[in-house]
């Protein structure tokens, strides 16, 4: 049976990957929602399938009016993703509100929603761990996701229906341009390589040497495989880290760029060490806008996402990034 999909968010990063993942497997019947204020964003829905798009706006609304009919699955990646957004009012409204409609809306119809929540809900934990012991974070952006995760875990008994909510570490790939200085490092290195023949990192900071600071970098479809997976498993509920499961440091990103770019050259890998003699490989002062805000380490623990049986294997950076350079140098 034909499924009616939503996905808002939609035009996004991570959203458009997540309709092309959908219309691969054959489902068209998606309605888009997202805000179009920031018109370079159509751009990633103009080779998508879709029955309909929606300005966020009037969306929820007309949700809870019944406007769209039935709905099976939301996938809700819709919201403001900037972690240094200070106006704490707009960040709730959008991250918090907004997917609380969504949680009532489902809990009343038996649609299944899955959503975006962030690796920010642990600040500068160490542990990576979905617990409250481990969720402290540092930001307003990381507080509006961590509260709406609380309300679904109060929820979860009493749901008739699938909730899942993923925990975002550092994703990279295809589609993000429009994020500006939000966009990931991988994006970033790869256009200052190509442009200026140099890469920038950060510095010395939290006693990490530099581009020595470590993420979780997971590459976005790795990502939609396992959203995916949980579409698949309609069983499967609750909140989940959705990372590798393996910190890799900035400087990992950075050599995988600048060695996959000169590959294309027919030119010849260089150490990190010969990156850094040549200036190509650039260390920034720290800045001091980010102390105290920053996480110099993060590193998903997937044991209760494993538990699942969900199996997706997840790419290194070492070839996730030379995957994302080669999309890239194609454009």
């Amino acid at each position: 049976m034909a499924q009616r999909i939503i996905v808002t968010g939609a035009a996004g990063f991570i959203g458009s990957n997540l309709v092309r993942g959908l219309n691969q497997r054959g489902f068209t019947d998606i309605i888009a929602v997202d805000n179009l204020t920031n018109g370079d964003k159509a751009l990633n829905l103009v080779d998508l399938a879709l029955s309909d798009y929606q300005d966020k706006t009037n969306f929820y609304t007309a949700l809870e009016q019944g406007y769209y009919g039935h709905i099976d699955t939301i996938f809700h990646e819709g919201a403001c993703s900037s972690t240094i957004e200070q106006n704490g009012q707009y960040m709730m409204e959008n991250n918090y509100q907004k997917s609380k409609i969504l949680l009532e809306y489902c809990q009343k119809t038996g649609t299944r929603l899955l959503y975006a929540s962030s690796a920010a809900t642990y600040g500068a934990s160490s542990i990576f761990k979905e617990a409250a012991l481990y969720e402290c974070p540092l930001n307003v952006y990381g507080y509006s996701k961590l509260l709406f995760d609380q309300i679904v875990r109060r929820s979860l008994p009493q749901m008739h229906t699938q909730v899942a909510g993923f925990r975002y570490f550092n994703v990279y790939g295809p589609h993000e341009q429009h994020k500006g200085g939000m966009a990931s490092v991988a994006f970033h290195n790869y256009h200052q390589f190509v442009s200026n023949g140099q890469v920038k990192l950060f510095g010395e900071y939290g006693g990490y040497l530099p581009g020595q600071q470590m993420r979780d970098f997971l590459f976005i479809e790795d990502l939609v495989a396992t959203k995916l997976w949980f579409f698949d498993h309609p069983e499967q509920s609750g909140v989940f880290n959705l990372g590798t499961g393996k910190a890799q440091p900035f400087n990992d990103i950075a050599v995988t760029v600048v060695n996959s770019v000169r590959k294309k050259s027919g030119l010849s890998s260089l150490s990190l060490a010969e990156m850094v003699e040549q200036d190509i490989l650039h260390y920034m002062p720290f800045p001091q806008t980010l102390k105290g805000k920053y996480q110099c380490f993060t590193q998903a623990d997937m044991e209760l996402l494993r538990n699942t049986g969900c199996d997706i294997e997840f790419r290194s950076v070492e070839r996730g990034v030379e995957d994302y350079v080669n999309y890239l140098h194609k454009k």
